[in-house]
C-alpha cells in the first residue's frame, strides 16, 4: 500500500502536462501512486498519460468516455486509490522537490491526522513567484495536532483542496466527494475541515500554483460563476445535517458573502449583463442564511452593502475607486509639497557650519550597527570618545532593536536632514540616497561589502540580465560622493577603481568586520553555538549559497538540506545562512524553515552579524558567495560547490574563476560534495595548501587593526603605526578579467 495516492485529473493541460508528472516522479520520496484522469481532454493529454503509465509501473491512467469537469474526475480516480492518503494536484502545478519526503516526515510525526495542510507559492506566466501571504498561520497553529474549533484561523487559508493531504479511511468513513460545476473545493473543504478531528500543518513550500496567462476556469467569463451559490447551498446543507456544527454558520455566512463580492468584483469573471443578477441572487442567500441576532458577528463594511440594492453597491464602489484616486493625488501633492519643504530646510542647514565631530553611519540599507561600519563605530568609541557618532535607520521596528546608547534618526525625517546636513564623516556600506547633498569640506568612506567576485557598478552595462533593476548610471552619481573606497586586497582595489570610475582614493585598510575572524581560535565561537543551540563538540558546516541572476527572485535549490544533513551523519550540524536579498521571499519556504524547526538544520538567516556564524563554524561551504573571502581570515577549510558554474558566470558575469583559484576543495556534484565529507577529504593538505595561496592574495591587508586604521587615519587624520611587512600578491593570473593599468 502506497503512502500516497495523487489524483491528477487532465484536461486541456497538454503544454504543462509533463512537468506537473516530472515533478512527481523525479521526488526523492518513491512511495507514491498517480492516479491519472483523462477527462476526455481534445489535445493529446491522454497520449502523453499513456506514454509515463508505460514507463512508470506507479501511473496508472482512467480514459473518461465523456467530459465530467474536474470535480467528478477527482470522484472517478478515487475508487482506484490505495494510498494511506489521498493528494489532489492540478495538471497544471507542480511540486517543490523534497515536498513529499517532508510530507510523509510531517505525517508521521503528527500520527498521521485526518488532514495535514501545506503552503504554497504562487508562480506567475512572467515568471515571478510569490509565496501565500498567509504562511505564518501554518506556524503559528504549532507542532501538534489540532482542531478548527481550536485554530479557527486556519480557515482563512485559501480553501483549496490542492493545499492539503487526507487521510483515505477519513475521506471514506465520511464519504466525502466533489460535486460538478465551478468552485468544487469550497463543498469539499469546508465540510472535510470542519469534520477533521486532528489537523497537522507544514509550514513548507511544497507545491507552485502556476498562475496562467489564459486559460485558466475561473478566469473565463462565463455564467457558469453562477455555481457559487450552489456549492455554498451544499455547504450549509452539510452543515444543517450536523446540529453539532451550528456554530459555524456565523462564520460560512460571512465567507460566502467576502467569496461572492469577490467573484463579483473580478472584471474577468461574470458577464456584464449578468453581474446585476449575480449581485441580487448573492443577497437573497445572504438574507436567507443569516444567523440569528444573538449569534451574528459584526459585519465587515463591504458585506453591509448586500443588504441593500445593485445600484447602491455600484455607487459604493465607484466611491470607493474615486475615493483612492483622490488619495493617491493627495499623496502625490503631499509629498511634492514635502521635498519642497526638505529642500527649504536643508538649504537652512547647510548654510551652518559642519561639525568636524560628527559621524553618520549606516549599513545595509539602512538595518542597524552592522558590517563594517558598525565596526568602525565601536572602535571609535573606544579610542575617539569625542565623536558622536548618529546611525541612520529604515523604521521604527528597526530603531527599537538598537542598544539604548546608541544615537540614531530614522531615514527621511527631520532629525536625519539636520544631522547629515553638518555632519563632517559619513560611513556606509552600500550608498547614501539619492537626494543627499554632498557638503564642500564633509568626507564619505565608503566600506564596501566584501570582496567582489561578480560583476559590479559599471561592469554590468555589458550584463543586462545582471544589471535588471539596477540603475547603473544613478549608482555611479551616488559614488561620486565617495573620498575613501576601504580595500582588504589589491583585487578589490583594482575592481572597484574599474567599476566605479568616479573621484575616490583607495584606501589599504583591511575589512574592519574581519578584525574580529584575523587569528581567532576556536573558543571563539562557542557562545554563539550555545546560542544557536548546537550540540557541543559537533563539527558545524555552514552553508551559504548566494543568489542567481540566471533565475527571477534569485533563487536556485542546489542542495537538498535534508539530504546534506542525513549525509553527514551524527556529530554534525548543518548551519544555513541564505544571502540576505533572500531572506524575505520565498526560499526558506521551500523547506528551511520546516527542517529547521524540526532540528535537522539551523537557520541562521536571521543572525544580525555574519561574523558569528562564521566563528561558529568549523568549515564553509558555499558556491560563489562574498562570503568566502572574509570566511579565508579563519585559516579554517573552505568548500567551493560549484555545480552550476558556468551558467553563473555567463549571467552574471565574473572577475575570475573560482573553481581554477578556489581557497579549497571544488565539488561540481552533489556526489562530489558528499564524498569530500565522507571521505574528511575537506580538510587535508591540500585544502589547507589552497586556502593558504587564497589568504594571501584576498587577505593581504586584515591584520586585525583595519576599524583602528579607519578611524585613526581617515577620521582622526593621525598617522598609523607602520604595521608588519605584508607582500602585496602581484597581478592576477591570465585568467582575472581584473589586471592593474
Amino acid at each position: 500500500m502506497p503512502r500516497f495516492s495523487i489524483i491528477v485529473p487532465c484536461f486541456k493541460v497538454q503544454g504543462f502536462l509533463r512537468e506537473c508528472l516530472d515533478s512527481v516522479l523525479e521526488q526523492s520520496y518513491r512511495d507514491v501512486e498517480v492516479i491519472a484522469v483523462d477527462d476526455r481532454s481534445p489535445d493529446g493529454c491522454g497520449a502523453i498519460l499513456d506514454e509515463y503509465a508505460a514507463h512508470d509501473e506507479r501511473v496508472r491512467v482512467l480514459h473518461l468516455p465523456e467530459n465530467v469537469g474536474l470535480g467528478r474526475a477527482r470522484n472517478a480516480g478515487l475508487p482506484h486509490a490505495a494510498g494511506d492518503y489521498l493528494f489532489f494536484l492540478d495538471s497544471d502545478d507542480t511540486l517543490t522537490p523534497g515536498a513529499l519526503r517532508a510530507m510523509a516526515d510531517r505525517l508521521d510525526e503528527s500520527g498521521d491526522p485526518d488532514v495535514l495542510v501545506f503552503d504554497y507559492a504562487r508562480t506567475y506566466w512572467w515568471g515571478g513567484t510569490r509565496r501565500n501571504a498567509l504562511a505564518h498561520v501554518l506556524a503559528d497553529c504549532g507542532d501538534g495536532t489540532f482542531t478548527a474549533a481550536e485554530h479557527p484561523e486556519i480557515l482563512d487559508l485559501l480553501m483549496v483542496v490542492w493545499n492539503k493531504v487526507y487521510r483515505r479511511d477519513f475521506v471514506e468513513k465520511h464519504d466525502f466527494r466533489f460535486p460538478p460545476g465551478y468552485y468544487e473545493d469550497t463543498p469539499w473543504t469546508f465540510p472535510v475541515m470542519l469534520s477533521a478531528e486532528h489537523i497537522a500543518t507544514l509550514d513548507r513550500i511544497c507545491l507552485n500554483y502556476r498562475q496562467r496567462r489564459q486559460g485558466n476556469i475561473l478566469s473565463t467569463t462565463s455564467r457558469k460563476h453562477f455555481d457559487i451559490h450552489d456549492q455554498y447551498e451544499r455547504v450549509f446543507a452539510f452543515v444543517d445535517s450536523r446540529p453539532e456544527l451550528a456554530v459555524w454558520r456565523p462564520h460560512l455566512h460571512r465567507k460566502m458573502g467576502e467569496h461572492c463580492l469577490d467573484i463579483l468584483a473580478k472584471p474577468d469573471r461574470l458577464p456584464p449583463s449578468d453581474k446585476a443578477e449575480f449581485f441580487r441572487r448573492t443577497a437573497r442567500m445572504f438574507r436567507a442564511y443569516a444567523p440569528s441576532e444573538e449569534s451574528a458577528e459584526p459585519l465587515p463594511g463591504e458585506l453591509r452593502a448586500l443588504r441593500g440594492g445593485y445600484a447602491a453597491y455600484r455607487v459604493r464602489r465607484l466611491a470607493g475607486q474615486a475615493g483612492r484616486e483622490l488619495a493617491r493625488r493627495g499623496g502625490q501633492a503631499r509629498g511634492a509639497a514635502g521635498v519642497r519643504l526638505r529642500r527649504g530646510l536643508g538649504a537652512l542647514e547647510a548654510r551652518r557650519p559642519l561639525d568636524p565631530d560628527l559621524v553618520v553611519y549606516s549599513a545595509f540599507s539602512h538595518r542597524g550597527v552592522l558590517g563594517d561600519p558598525g565596526a568602525v563605530y565601536r572602535t571609535a568609541r573606544e579610542i575617539a570618545p569625542h565623536l558622536r557618532g548618529v546611525w541612520v535607520v529604515r523604521d521604527e521596528e528597526t530603531a527599537a532593536l538598537l542598544p539604548d546608547d546608541v544615537e540614531h534618526v530614522l531615514l527621511d525625517s527631520p532629525a536625519y536632514r539636520r544631522v547629515t546636513a553638518r555632519a563632517g564623516f559619513f560611513v556606509n556600506n552600500v550608498n547614501w540616497p539619492g537626494t543627499l547633498v554632498k557638503r564642500p569640506g564633509s568626507v564619505h568612506i565608503h566600506t564596501h561589502q566584501g570582496t567582489p567576485l561578480k560583476y559590479m557598478a559599471a561592469d554590468l552595462l555589458d550584463k543586462p540580465g545582471a544589471r535588471y533593476g539596477v540603475d547603473v548610471p544613478q549608482m555611479l552619481r551616488r559614488a561620486d560622493r565617495w573620498d575613501h573606497s576601504l580595500v582588504a586586497n589589491l583585487h578589490s582595489e583594482l575592481v572597484w577603481e574599474r567599476a566605479y570610475p568616479c573621484h575616490f582614493a583607495s584606501a589599504r585598510t583591511g575589512s574592519p568586520r574581519n578584525d574580529v575572524l584575523v587569528g581567532a581560535d576556536a573558543a571563539a565561537g562557542a557562545a554563539v553555538r550555545e546560542r544557536l543551540g548546537i550540540p557541543a563538540g559537533d563539527t558545524v558546516v555552514l552553508y551559504a549559497p548566494t543568489r542567481r541572476e540566471y533565475r527571477r527572485g534569485g533563487h536556485v535549490e542546489r542542495v537538498d538540506l535534508a539530504r546534506f544533513a542525513a549525509d553527514l551523519g551524527e556529530g554534525h550540524t548543518l548551519v544555513v545562512r541564505l544571502h540576505p536579498s533572500l531572506a524575505s521571499g520565498p526560499a526558506r519556504g521551500m523547506g528551511l524553515a520546516e527542517l529547521h524547526r524540526r532540528g535537522i538544520v539551523v537557520d541562521a538567516t536571521d543572525e544580525p552579524h555574519v561574523e558569528d556564524v562564521m566563528l561558529a563554524s568549523d568549515v564553509l561551504v558555499t558556491d560563489y558567495s562574498a562570503l568566502m573571502f572574509d570566511y579565508a581570515n579563519l585559516d579554517r577549510p573552505i568548500v567551493v560547490h560549484a555545480d552550476d558554474w558556468n551558467a553563473y558566470a555567463a549571467s552574471r558575469g565574473v572577475y575570475f574563476d573560482i573553481t581554477a583559484e578556489a581557497p579549497g576543495h571544488v565539488s561540481r556534484s552533489y556526489r562530489e560534495l558528499a564524498w569530500l565529507f565522507a571521505s574528511d577529504s575537506w580538510r587535508d593538505e591540500e585544502s589547507a595548501r589552497l586556502r593558504a595561496g587564497f589568504r594571501e592574495r584576498f587577505c593581504a591587508f586584515d591584520d586585525g587593526r583595519a576599524a583602528e586604521r579607519v578611524v585613526r587615519t581617515l577620521l582622526l587624520g593621525e598617522p598609523m603605526p607602520e604595521r608588519a611587512p605584508v607582500r602585496i600578491p602581484g597581478p592576477a593570473t591570465a585568467r582575472d578579467l581584473v589586471a592593474p593599468t
